[in-house]
């Protein structure tokens, strides 16, 4: 097994390029922490996740504030190992104080910092992930800074992958691909939801890769129109059988040096209902044209409308997204079909959601990663498909196959 890996080259072209981000911005430092949020922020300016805090000043070398000493053990254990580490000033601190006092030390504590964190992050993080506590004494040991939000600068920069990141990412997609395929092979009446999980996951542990939260989703039943991990993981349930007249479906969040390769894999247990059927005739000529749509010059609500044609014309809602960055910028909902929901078990919740596209106006270029995920819902039967896709210069390269259709078990 050898994985590709990231050059030091490319840890130069992000630093360079965050630093042009800090001149446009007339900051003199950016700080970026992890703090446990679900896009680990940090480990795209030091490639880890040492649950620490960095500190990027726009003229002078980064530093890394970690609070744990077992964190800091780990990157020495692979710089023994002959792996690069990208930040070599390495420090046992923490909190605002702490970045305070990087700040100090470099001289530029009466400056203007970029604090990425303050925005949105990720789903579940729309109001930020910065702790109070570490805000506070931020503010009160750096009293003379001004402090910027720059999240949606450092989260659009992070969406344009470089060679080495999509090398990552085809690497974590064809991991998907083993995961889906070991799904499929677990998927029987009489197995388990737990039987499916593990073998997903032993698929994607096996090749050196990870999950990224809610690391897989599994959801299975005739009329499931549930979503996210499934119930025997969250509380003291358990996990359910399977049946013929089943779909089992899974959101599978592989992820490989910080790069998510998230596939929606759906397998029905013959015999399924009509229903079931057309759903998923529906899904796959939304994801057909969700792919033709996407081009550079396009943007993402170009997407979402050539996607939500299908699902329109053929009578159905959908409950989750049609596509989305596979880093935190755009995803896209759509409300048509919703009508049959009146008077349902659903309507009374998805009745208070807003339904729309965040960030439709974000123009696609070469580069950017998007997964497509069509699903297709009529009442509570719902079949959910879809893999990533690159943007390129003259159309899209879609890194998954078997994702992209439902797959029927006799």
């Amino acid at each position: 097994m050898n994985p590709p890996r990231l050059s030091l080259a490319e840890r130069d072209r992000r630093w360079t390029g965050l630093r042009a981000i800090m001149a446009a911005m007339d900051l003199e430092a950016m700080v970026v922490g992890s703090f446990q949020g679900r896009e680990r922020l940090e480990s795209y300016v030091i490639d880890d996740f040492l649950d620490s805090v960095v500190v990027l000043p726009r003229r002078s070398a980064p530093v890394l504030l970690a609070f744990s000493t077992s964190r800091v053990s780990r990157a020495h254990e692979s710089a023994r190992r002959g792996e690069a580490i990208w930040v070599a000033d390495i420090r046992i601190d923490g909190g605002g104080a702490g970045v305070a006092r990087v700040l100090a030390e470099r001289g530029i504590a009466a400056s203007r910092i970029g604090l990425v964190g303050l925005g949105p992050t990720a789903p579940g993080e729309m109001e930020g992930l910065l702790p109070l506590g570490f805000w506070r004494n931020l503010v009160a040991s750096a009293a003379d800074a001004e402090f910027v939000d720059c999240t949606g600068a450092f989260t659009d920069f992070v969406l344009l992958k470089s060679a080495e990141e999509l090398a990552l990412m085809r690497y974590a997609a064809e991991v998907s691909e083993e995961a889906s395929r070991a799904m499929i092979e677990a998927c029987r009446p009489g197995a388990s939801e737990a039987d499916v999980y593990a073998a997903i996951m032993h698929a994607v542990h096996r090749r050196g890769c990870g999950t990224r939260y809610p690391f897989l989703s599994l959801q299975s039943g005739p009329d499931n129109i549930a979503w996210g991990e499934p119930r025997w993981i969250l509380r003291a349930e358990p996990p359910r059988g399977l049946e013929r007249g089943d779909l089992v479906q899974a959101e599978i969040h592989t992820q490989y040096g910080g790069q998510e390769a998230q596939v929606q894999m759906c397998v029905a247990l013959d015999p399924v209902s009509d229903t079931v059927r057309h759903c998923g005739a529906v899904a796959g000529l939304s994801w057909q044209a969700g792919l033709a749509s996407v081009r550079a010059g396009a943007t993402i609500a170009d997407v979402v409308r050539a996607m939500a044609g299908p699902i329109a014309d053929g009578g159905c809602w959908s409950k989750t997204p049609l596509v989305h960055t596979t880093t935190f910028g755009a995803t896209g909902f759509t409300g048509v079909g919703r009508e049959q929901l009146r008077g349902s078990r659903e309507e009374a919740i998805e009745g208070q959601v807003r339904v729309g596209v965040r960030r439709g106006e974000l123009v696609l270029r070469p580069g950017m990663c998007l997964e497509l995920e069509p699903n297709a819902c009529i009442g509570t039967v719902r079949v959910n498909i879809g893999g990533i896709v690159v943007v390129t210069d003259d159309g899209a390269d879609c890194l998954n196959d078997l994702a992209t259709r439902v797959h029927h078990i006799g």
